[in-house]
């Protein structure tokens, strides 16, 4: 079983900057106000708890990709507010869940290999670390239930936890019921997770004294799971909150871009894509999504709120949401790099200065033409690039001056493209007035 020791874990640099609003009360009233409490057990008494104890509490990844997305933020970014307010995260990236994936609305999850699931746990417990502190008497905890299941005979397993669950209830839970009404139906194995999920929590009631699980709201049903194992198994009262799920206003799918889901590795989602993705968002959408992702005050927030009320042209919060999320995620300098590669591309900054990375993310939704190197005069760049009809409409943009090959201005017809003009000696932008751009590839 592959791990991950807090020693291998280089700390994001942005966690040290990190803090709560001291305007609120107390954390449960923060985590309130920033819509991130759907649903709890008793919320009085969990209030309290937050208020005056140290609670240890837990939050569970399960490894089916390899990589966590922006529902699984909203998780970790939970988890950080309750480590600032003093509290001791269990973060649980489940090696055994994992091998089974909680069940979807739809369909069947496809098994993955022992192999496959074991290291996405490393990457995952990876991940997981750069949002939550290493440091101090609450520093976060990485757990496996890999590390209580895999000894766990089936038929101990049914005799000492399966007794405490009842059909009847599993079947009441909301996935499960959809699940047996659809065609699919459900297997044994999917709808045995909410018993191994209600495990964890007992599990790590009796190794660490956690007493709150939170997670989606989506996942009430395996988290109360937990809670009702322990109050019969221990006699103990816990707690568990879900956060809502996210929608867009125009009822859209949140953490999508064009379909494809919005992951927090770079090699998956490009730091330029992530920032286009925040940058984009709607003004009816852009202070829930400050409250959530962000840890920018309660003040901050209001009068980013006044902006997009005033001025919603300046698109002044999504530009600070888009900067606060990318450099949370993937760093301050990349964020730098991002923006100024989008700068640069749009003709206010050196295009050389580009690492490749980032410029194919800027340029992939550009079109792109591929020309052999017998073929780079600037005439047919143009129409190749389809910047230009023909010939002689792309012979009329440049005795007019506005062709544009990396930010320069193309002076003659007769002007040919250059080894050097390929960045990274693949690409050159060419540019037909302003904003009409194109991407030419040398043809290998």
């Amino acid at each position: 079983m592959v791990t991950v020791s807090m020693s291998d874990i280089k700390q994001n640099p942005v966690i040290a900057g990190q803090s709560n609003d001291a305007s609120f009360e107390n954390v449960w009233q923060e985590l309130k106000w920033r819509g991130l409490v759907h649903v709890s057990t008793d919320e009085t008494e969990l209030e309290r708890a937050l208020s005056e104890e140290t609670v240890t509490y837990y939050c569970g990844f399960d490894p089916t990709a390899p990589s966590l997305h922006l529902g699984n933020l909203v998780q970790l970014l939970n988890m950080r507010r309750l480590q600032l307010a003093g509290h001791k995260p269990l973060a649980l990236v489940g090696g055994s869940t994992g091998l089974i994936g909680d069940p979807r609305q739809t369909a069947e999850r496809t098994l993955n290999t022992k192999e496959t699931v074991n290291e996405w746990v490393s990457k995952l417990q990876t991940q997981v670390s750069r949002f939550l502190s290493a440091e101090g008497e609450n520093a976060v905890r990485l757990v496996n239930n890999l590390d209580w299941t895999q000894q766990l005979s089936a038929l101990d397993f049914l005799r000492d936890v399966g007794k405490y669950f009842r059909v009847g209830t599993m079947v009441k839970k909301e996935i499960v019921a959809a699940r047996l009404n659809s065609d699919e139906g459900i297997s044994y194995t999917e709808f045995s997770y909410q018993v191994l999920q209600g495990y964890d929590f007992l599990e790590l009631n009796r190794q660490y004294g956690c007493t709150l699980q939170t997670g989606g709201s989506d996942q009430w049903g395996n988290l109360t799971s937990g809670t009702d194992l322990i109050r019969k198994v221990q006699g103990n009262s816990v707690h568990a909150y879900g956060t809502p799920l996210i929608t867009n206003s125009d009822g859209t799918k949140f953490g999508k871009s064009e379909g494809n889901a919005i992951w927090l590795d770079a090699e998956m989602c490009s730091p330029y894509t992530f920032y286009q993705f925040w940058l984009n968002t709607a003004d009816a959408d852009v202070i829930d999504r400050l409250k959530v992702f962000t840890f920018l005050t309660r003040e901050q927030i209001e009068q980013l709120e006044t902006e997009v009320a005033e001025s919603p042209f300046k698109r002044v919060a999504q530009r600070t949401l888009a900067w606060e999320v990318t450099s949370l995620v993937h760093g301050a300098q990349a964020t730098e790099q991002v923006i100024a590669a989008s700068a640069a591309v749009f003709g206010n900054g050196d295009l050389s200065a580009i690492d490749l990375p980032t410029l194919e993310s800027v340029i992939a939704e550009l079109p792109t033409a591929k020309v052999s190197a017998e073929d780079l005069g600037i005439l047919n760049v143009l129409q190749a690039s389809g910047l230009s009809k023909s010939q002689s409409e792309a012979r009329r943009t440049v005795t007019e001056g506005g062709a544009y090959v990396n930010n320069e201005k193309v002076e003659g017809i007769d002007s040919v493209l250059s080894e050097s003009d390929f960045l990274h000696g693949r690409y050159a932008i060419v540019r037909r007035g302003k904003k009409n751009m194109a991407v030419i590839e040398l043809a290998q």
